[in-house]
């Protein structure tokens, strides 16, 4: 899909014109590239069907935007980011993608070291040539080179959100096909992991060659690694590796129960099978002795051969789940039709891209009963926050839509401010209907600084939920220093939930965080922090980590009803 890459171009254009100090123009980039990154359909495939007119129906692309998707289409290029790319020094776009590294930095370092590359950083780095600006100092140093370890991560491994749609794509082209009979997505994938090296699927037919023919001529293949009779690795167009397999529907359980993995639990599993007197292979469970078949079709049948309960694959870690599965103790997971309701969702009050009525009836069709509007508030001026002003005219837009069988909450989402106080008044704050306290600053700050900040907020009695708590963006910005025992403890003793914020480069709670919350009492949300509508979707990426989490429906907020929620 060229989605992605356009939306990176998107935002490396606004990145740039926000350099040259440009006001409304980079907004309208980021919010192009939202809509991109958050498409199911490739835009191509958009294109190809209506030309500039049917890209201009998409949410955020207007006819600008539209006649650049248009060129990036037919020639790889927009000539935009070449002008802007020209206006600076050669490379520096390569330093911009640094996590923390910022323009403003980017520029410094080029004027008073020369630095032109990522291999140029590294280099001033090691000779500590930083730190010895004064502006910068040992401190920044550090930072940026923690930037270019979380850059490098971010190239091995993919955001969920990414690789996971993709992996869809590839599945459901190849379940279109008639020598198809079966098609699974396998591997890390299928354990949700919040990031993905490469893509495995597994496909049951009695025609390997026709399957690996047209898995081989996809669009989205890049280069061909390796084609077998059963097996091919490739590296599709947006440089990730896939390896397809094919095997016969008979031994479809036993290759999906090793090719999912993790290592760990398959290592645990074995040793548990020869003790049993059985062996265990990607071709099924045998009697270690006459090497009868045992089971082989169905993962349910090989663990209930084994004698343990069902695993389900996300809790597939080592981390308990086999000693569980034993006792026929394990969770029964939260699934993403339990979900009644999102209660963090966005509007174009604040720096959302859809109205308030499109928000909800957005929601109205994936069958919640509610949602929460949590637009920012006032201090977090980028995000446009609304002031008390702003609030009245908000509150009286929700009650003119007054929906029969569906609640519009009134909501916040409240900034934490540097010294723990809150954005807004305690006589506002008591009038929202929910109110979310989240961090947009000062993420620097010492543990026991913004330990206390959170606690301040979670003691706050008008205060229901703490969002993102760690304040972490996967593979670009790590989480600040956090006593989360002090927090899990305190939010249990207010009763005080925590978010799981679904956002696929967010997922804060991170899923160990969440199995200890849980295990503290404290209740959880699962959110989406939606500022578009296409975001609604994020929800199955949040559920994911809930259900690495060990997070059962009872632990989930959001799983009950309107009636039963009574805010």
């Amino acid at each position: 899909m060229k989605n992605f890459d356009i939306a990176k171009i998107f935002y490396e254009i606004a990145d740039l014109l926000d350099i040259k100090g440009v006001q409304w123009e980079p907004r309208a980039y980021r919010k192009g590239a939202q809509s991109l990154e958050n498409l199911s359909e490739d835009v191509s495939d958009i294109y190809e069907k209506g030309s500039i007119k049917a890209l201009m129906e998409i949410p955020g692309i207007g006819k600008a935007l539209a006649e650049k998707i248009e060129s990036y289409i037919k020639t790889g290029k927009i000539k935009k980011l070449e002008e802007l790319k020209a206006s600076f020094p050669k490379h520096f776009d390569e330093l911009l993608e640094i996590p923390g590294m910022g323009p403003k930095k980017a520029l410094l370092l080029n004027k008073e070291l020369n630095i032109k590359s990522v291999k140029d950083l590294e280099k001033a780095i090691a000779q500590h040539k930083i730190a010895k600006i004064k502006t910068l100092g040992e401190k920044t140093e550090q930072n940026i080179l923690q930037g270019i370890e979380l850059l490098k991560k971010g190239q091995e491994r993919r955001l969920i959100g990414f690789a996971l749609p993709i992996a869809e794509q590839i599945r459901d082209a190849l379940l279109d096909k008639p020598f198809v009979e079966k098609a699974v997505i396998a591997g890390s994938l299928r354990r949700r992991k919040e990031t993905i090296k490469d893509i495995d699927i597994l496909v049951a037919s009695s025609e390997p060659k026709k399957v690996m023919d047209f898995f081989s001529s996809m669009k989205i293949i890049k280069r061909i690694i390796a084609k077998g009779d059963t097996k091919t690795s490739v590296i599709l167009d947006n440089n990730m590796q896939s390896d397809l397999r094919v095997i016969p529907e008979s031994q479809l359980g036993s290759a999906l129960q090793y090719f999912t993995g993790s290592k760990e639990h398959g290592v645990k599993l074995r040793k548990i099978v020869v003790q049993k007197g059985m062996k265990l292979s990607e071709y099924g469970l045998f009697d270690r002795k006459t090497n009868t078949l045992l089971a082989s079709k169905t993962e349910e049948e090989i663990y209930k051969k084994i004698g343990l309960q069902y695993p389900e694959p996300e809790l597939r870690e080592d981390n308990g789940e086999i000693e569980a599965a034993l006792k026929n103790k394990l969770p029964r997971l939260v699934e993403l039709s339990d979900i009644k309701g999102d209660m963090h969702v966005h509007s174009d009050y604040s720096d959302g891209g859809n109205t308030i009525k499109e928000m909800a009836e957005a929601a109205i069709k994936k069958g919640y009963e509610y949602i929460v509007l949590s637009d920012h508030s006032q201090s977090l001026k980028i995000a446009h926050g609304l002031t008390a002003q702003d609030l009245k005219r908000q509150w009286k837009d929700i009650d003119k839509l007054n929906y029969k069988n569906f609640k519009i909450l009134k909501g916040t989402e409240v900034d934490i401010l540097s010294d723990g106080d809150l954005d807004y008044e305690d006589s506002l704050l008591k009038q929202f209907d929910f109110v979310t306290a989240s961090i947009h600053s000062g993420f620097k700050q010492t543990k026991e600084k913004i330990t206390s900040r959170i606690l301040s907020a979670i003691e706050n009695e008008h205060v229901d939920c703490i969002g993102h708590l760690t304040g972490r963006l996967i593979n670009k910005r790590p989480p600040y220093d956090l006593d989360t025992s002090k927090i899990f403890k305190a939010a249990a003793d207010t009763n005080t939930f925590l978010e799981i914020n679904s956002h696929p480069v967010r997922l804060d709670l991170k899923d160990t965080h969440v199995r200890e919350a849980i295990s503290k009492g404290v209740k959880i949300v699962i959110n989406t922090d939606a500022h578009i509508i296409d975001e609604l979707d994020y929800m199955r990426y949040g559920v994911f980590t809930a259900r690495r989490g060990w997070a059962e429906k009872k632990d989930i907020v959001n799983t009950m009803s309107w009636k039963e929620l009574r805010l």
